[in-house]
């Protein structure tokens, strides 16, 4: 097991269709550094998508081999990787995907319940974590009656409740106006050096991408840059 390297992906390849095939990842090989703060970028059909599936365990390479924390999660059962994912991934989305009929703390309460935690203490998690990002006068709100910046930091508490060792970002703030969108990539990097979670964000978005750590540019499913930011 690395205690440096967090993910390490080796020679990952991952294929759909049965007639015609599509190589949407092609020998992929990506190294990620625990409590690093970097961006997957690239155009329309690249593979950002497939990466971050294969990333989050959403789904199995063709070939190669995922490791997180040392241990290869493609060899892993449905189950292994199910529990692998809830203990170990906090997913934040383009659209929120919060649940209509819940206010924000019970919103934040879910994937905490679903570990089988105990209500009561489910309750006093998620109300430190809506404070953290900013809504501890918000926790009785329901989405529609919050603003879309703050429907996003209702999704990134409840993707941190089980305090995550990765958190991805799928366009996080896609869905948000330019000042929105600056006040969550700020909030999630004062999480990410606050908390040392590793945060892998998925954007279209060059301007966000510039301002985190490290740059991986997906061409045609390889891997065509991976660059530092100095800056």
């Amino acid at each position: 097991m690395s205690d440096k390297y967090i993910i390490q992906i080796k020679n990952v390849t991952k294929i759909f269709g049965d007639g015609v095939e599509i190589k949407a990842l092609d020998g992929v090989d990506l190294d990620i550094v625990r409590g690093e703060f970097l961006s997957i970028i690239g155009p329309s059909g690249s593979g950002k998508s497939t990466l971050l599936n294969q990333i989050g365990i959403l789904d199995t390479p063709t070939s190669g081999t995922i490791l997180l924390n040392g241990f290869d999660v493609t060899q892993m059962s449905d189950k292994q990787r199910s529990r692998t994912r809830n203990k170990e991934l906090g997913f934040i989305f383009q659209y929120h995907h919060l649940l209509p009929d819940f206010n924000a703390l019970e919103n934040v309460m879910m994937p905490l319940l679903i570990s089988g935690i105990k209500s009561s203490q489910a309750r006093e998690i998620a109300r430190k974590i809506l404070d953290e990002v900013g809504l501890g006068d918000r926790m009785k709100h329901r989405p529609n009656q919050l603003s879309g910046g703050q429907n996003q930091r209702v999704a990134i508490a409840r993707a941190l409740a089980n305090k995550p060792s990765i958190v991805i970002g799928d366009e996080p703030t896609g869905n948000l106006d330019s000042k929105a969108s600056d006040n969550i990539y700020e909030l999630l990097r004062k999480l990410n050096r606050e908390h040392n979670q590793t945060f892998i964000l998925v954007t279209h978005d060059e301007s966000m991408a510039a301002k985190t750590d490290r740059i991986i540019r997906l061409v045609d499913g390889r891997v065509a840059e991976d660059s530092v930011n100095s800056g």
